[in-house]
Formats: structure tokens, C-alpha cells, sequence
């Protein structure tokens, strides 16, 4: 296997799919792998190097599939393992990597595990739990908070202790400090090593490991975007959080995990990192070739939309990266879809496609999520409509994250060929039905066509792939930087605004390359580059 076959992650675009909302391939309204495999010709369509498949693995659902309680095996509702080895051989076939979703921090309160754990204090896993004893008045061990709302404790009257969840209380934290818990989690990570995947997405990569002394967080001075749960109606922002997470002994659990990897030469991580100081993390976690391959943070999923925002964060990454390699979202899962977040709540398509280019422009690994490829904007739902546990603890005030979940758009009627059920987990949002893949299939300016296009135009492009990045302007509304590498450089700029913006003088000679149809694009002339308002330039430099 050559260097190149190895570090395919480099660069990559990789599809997320949250399978429940994906495609459903019998009829029960909820999507699964069947259905994945089924919509692979469309996948490659698109032009990704890979796909991230959210959890899948048998688990009572309660944060839908995020609380494991085998992991070793596909849940009932997605299909079974046979299904799974299908769609690894389907993806291969269409030259498409597949990473999956790997949930370490913590289980299901059902998994076998934590069932024999708290049957007392001296079982065979009585210590692979992270357990505490009350303060004298009964009272939970320390300040910790749960990101879902509430202490990050739960008296379990049978050890007569509190136990530790970072999430639901049905989502115990798994304690990293014994090593026999590191040794049966890496040993699920080879399992499926064995059955073919290229990789995996760390759920909540930097809370592995928890402060033995369980010192009280101290408070924060600043809530502020850009951490998981970090928000004005959650009082899991109004701490900083140095000792719940984010320790050092992180550090050592992801040398091993690397070292089992690299057994595997080709397989890859991503991991996912929130925390006060994420950039900081996500620099030390990807340095030496011995940690994670990349990470990506939440600081390219807040309302903030300014390219200002944009230019300081990639600008403080790449001043502590070092040999490090970053990630970079507009959408997942877990956040309102960028359409409305990045647009005052409407969805533009020219926008959609401008915040598209500069986010495949940037330097590092892109992940897409499903739908972002059509434009959808966040779906409304009513209050009984919710399923999401988040977002019904913290109703109205945080819708929680059912409206970026609503089942893909596939045709423009009422079930969107979605499924055959007319009840699927989540309503289908009618404003995403007239923006199915169907409709926007025969529509040349599309926000589907320009993603498709733009897509198959960087795979031509190294430097916007593995190339260095320089900025050169940045302001609210308009970024303007060079990609370089040994065979090109590119002159990018960026105007997500409604307003023209015309460059100061620079000093290059510059051949225009070619950009996608459907994208409103600059010129550059008498050394000024001019961008129209939601438009994008790229010229090569000679």
C-alpha cells in the first residue's frame, strides 16, 4: 500500500449519514443499512472519498444509538451484521471508504457491563464505572454538570454511590482509569477493523478520561459558542470545564488506539472535540503521527457566520498545529442545519453554495451531512412532535436537534420516498420536499449540482486538498486567501454577502480557472479581484 493509499484521509470529503433519517428500506419508517447500500450509486455520485455512519449498534435508543449496549453488533431496527458487511462491500466497489461512529466515553445503562457493575462494589466490573461516594449530606459528589441538563450524577440505590454521566443519566461514563475498560474497548474497535471499516469518528473524543480527585469545576467568566453544550439556556456553559474532561491521560489512551490502527495500515480517526479550549486540543490530539489522524471542533458549527470568525479560527489552528491535520463542519447531527443558521433562519441557495466553496477551500478534511448537498434548511416541529431528550428538557428556548434529523428528501410527495410508511420516526418537513433530490436533479443551478461540481472540480486541484494556506483579507462578509502546494497555487476569495466588494491592489498574474456552473463567480482584473455579492473566485497564480 502505497503513502498515498494510507493518508486518503488527508483532504478528504467525507458524506455524514445519520441512518435512522437516511433511507428506509422496509417500510417500518425508520431508515437503515439496507437503504444505505440501496443509495450508493447516488453517494458516489457526489463525488466523496468517504462516509461516516452514525451509530448503528444494538442499544435502546434512548439518544438513539449514542447509548451502546453491545458493541459488536447491528441494532434489530438497522438490520444485522450481514447488512453491514453488504453496504462495506458496496461502498468499496463505488472506491468509498467507510468510517463509523465509535462511542467509547460512555454506554447504555443496559449493557451488560454496567448491569454486573452495579450489583455491588466488588463484582468483576465493579470498578469499569465511574463511581463515587456521597458528600456527608447525601449530596452528589461534586459540581459537575450533565450536558443534557442537571448534576452529571446519579445515586444508584444499590451501591448506595453516585455514578457519572456527562450525557443522560441512561448514558454511564466508562472509567478509562482501568485499564481492563481500555482493553475491552479497544478490542470492540478491532472487531470491526476485522469487518473491513476505514476508520472511525470519536463520539465526545476528549472526555475518556475524569480527574480522580473530582475537583469542582470553577466558573466561567464568558458563555460563549463553540463547545458541546455550550449555550445561554444551558447551565452546562456557565462552567469552565477543566476537570470533567479534556485531562491528560487522554493523551496516552489515543497513542494505543493509534498504535492498534496503524496495525490497519489505510484505517484512519477523526475525533470529535468540544471543549473551552478546543483549538488548543485538537492541535495537541493530531500532533507526531502517534494520536488521532484529525479532529474537527465546534467552532465552525455556531451562529457565528462571519468570514472574520472563519479567518481567526483557521488562522489560531494553524498557528499550534504543527504536523497536526484538522477537520472542518458546517452541520452534523447535532446543530441547527447551516442553511438557516448561517441565514437568519432561510434558506438561500446562493448562499448554501457560497458557504459550500469556502468550507472545501479551507485546509483540512471536510464533513458533509446529509441534506446539506440540497440546501435544507433546519425543519420546524411542534413541541409533541419531538423525540430528541435534549431538546425537550430545554423547550422553547432550544428546539434540541430533531430538526436537523428529519428523514432525507428523495422525491417531492408526501412520504419524499423516504419510506413507504406515512409514519416515519420524524415528520418529513414539507419545505424540504420541494427541495428533494428529484426536483433538483433536473435543475442545472441547483444547490445538488453545484456541490456535485465543485466537488469532482477539487479532486483536480491538490492544492486545495493538501496545500498550504495563506490569508491574505479578511471581514465580516468576505475572505480572501492562497492554497498552495509543489504543483499549484490558487488565489480563493470568498463575498457571502449581499453587497459587490472589489480587492486592493495585488501583486500577482493570475490565470482564471474554470468554476463549477452554477456559482456566481469573481474576476480578477488590473490586479484587483472583484466579487459580486455571493460569489466566489479561484484563479491560478502563475
Amino acid at each position: 500500500m502505497t503513502q498515498r493509499d494510507t493518508d486518503w484521509w488527508r483532504g478528504a470529503v467525507i458524506y455524514q449519514i445519520y441512518p435512522r433519517s437516511f433511507k428506509d428500506s422496509n417500510g417500518d419508517g425508520i431508515g437503515d443499512l439496507p437503504g444505505i447500500t440501496e443509495k450508493m450509486p447516488y453517494i458516489a455520485s457526489l463525488g466523496v472519498d468517504a462516509i461516516w455512519l452514525s451509530p448503528f449498534f444494538t442499544s435502546p435508543m434512548k439518544d438513539f444509538g449514542y447509548d451502546v449496549s453491545d458493541y459488536c453488533d447491528v441494532d434489530p431496527i438497522f438490520g444485522e451484521l450481514k447488512d453491514f458487511d453488504d453496504l462495506i462491500a458496496s461502498a468499496h466497489e463505488h472506491n468509498i471508504k467507510v468510517i463509523i461512529d465509535q462511542v467509547l466515553n460512555h454506554t447504555s445503562d443496559q449493557h451488560p457491563w454496567f448491569k454486573e457493575s452495579r450489583t455491588s462494589r466488588d463484582n468483576d466490573k465493579a470498578d469499569w464505572y465511574v463511581w463515587a461516594e456521597a458528600k456527608p449530606d447525601g449530596s452528589a459528589p461534586n459540581n459537575w454538570l450533565s450536558v443534557f441538563g442537571g448534576p452529571a450524577w446519579r445515586w444508584d440505590s444499590r451501591r448506595r454511590q453516585y455514578y457519572l454521566h456527562n450525557f443522560l443519566h441512561s448514558q454511564p461514563d466508562l472509567n478509562f482509569h482501568n485499564p481492563a475498560v481500555v482493553d475491552a474497548l479497544l478490542e470492540t474497535v478491532e472487531f470491526w477493523l476485522k469487518r473491513g471499516v476505514d476508520g472511525f469518528r470519536l463520539d465526545t473524543a476528549n472526555y475518556f478520561y475524569h480527574d480522580t480527585q473530582l475537583r469542582d469545576n470553577p466558573p466561567r467568566e464568558e458563555v460563549a459558542e463553540g463547545s458541546i453544550g455550550v449555550s445561554e439556556e444551558n447551565p452546562y456553559g456557565y462552567q469552565l470545564h477543566l476537570y470533567d474532561k479534556s485531562q491528560p491521560e487522554n493523551i496516552g489512551f489515543l497513542k494505543r488506539l493509534r498504535a492498534l490502527l496503524d496495525q490497519y495500515p489505510g484505517s484512519t480517526t477523526v475525533g470529535e472535540v468540544g471543549c473551552d479550549f478546543s483549538l488548543k486540543t485538537m492541535a495537541e490530539y493530531t500532533q507526531g503521527n502517534d494520536k488521532l489522524h484529525m479532529c474537527y471542533s465546534f467552532d465552525l458549527l455556531t451562529h457565528d457566520n462571519t468570514m472574520t470568525h472563519v479567518h481567526k479560527t483557521m488562522t489560531t489552528i494553524e498557528e499550534g498545529l504543527g504536523s497536526g491535520w484538522p477537520c472542518w463542519s458546517m452541520s452534523n447531527h447535532d446543530v441547527e442545519r447551516v442553511a438557516s443558521r448561517w441565514n437568519h433562519g432561510q434558506a438561500c441557495n446562493a448562499k448554501s453554495k457560497v458557504f459550500m466553496a469556502m468550507l472545501l477551500s479551507l485546509r483540512g478534511s471536510v464533513c458533509l451531512y446529509q441534506g446539506e448537498e440540497l440546501g435544507l434548511p433546519e425543519a420546524e416541529l411542534e413541541y409533541h412532535q419531538l423525540v430528541d431528550p435534549y431538546g425537550i428538557t430545554f423547550w422553547p428556548d432550544f428546539k434540541g436537534r430533531d430538526g436537523c434529523r428529519t428523514p432525507m428528501p428523495w422525491e417531492n410527495h408526501p412520504t419524499g420516498a423516504f419510506s413507504t410508511s406515512r409514519e416515519p420516526w420524524l415528520p418529513i418537513n414539507d419545505q424540504h420536499l420541494a427541495m428533494a433530490v428529484s426536483e433538483q436533479e433536473g435543475d442545472r443551478h441547483s444547490v445538488l449540482h453545484a456541490y456535485r461540481d465543485f466537488l469532482h472540480f477539487r479532486r483536480h486541484h491538490s492544492a486545495l486538498i493538501s496545500g498550504n494556506i495563506e490569508f491574505l483579507y479578511s471581514d465580516r462578509d468576505v475572505l480572501i486567501f492562497l492554497r498552495e502546494d509543489d504543483q499549484e497555487t490558487l488565489l480563493v476569495g470568498v463575498n457571502a454577502s449581499e453587497q459587490g466588494h472589489i480587492s486592493g491592489v495585488m501583486e500577482y498574474t493570475v490565470t482564471d480557472v474554470i468554476l463549477p456552473e452554477g456559482l456566481r463567480t469573481g474576476v480578477f482584473e488590473h490586479n484587483k479581484l472583484v466579487l459580486p455579492s455571493n460569489s466566489v473566485y479561484i484563479g491560478a497564480i502563475n
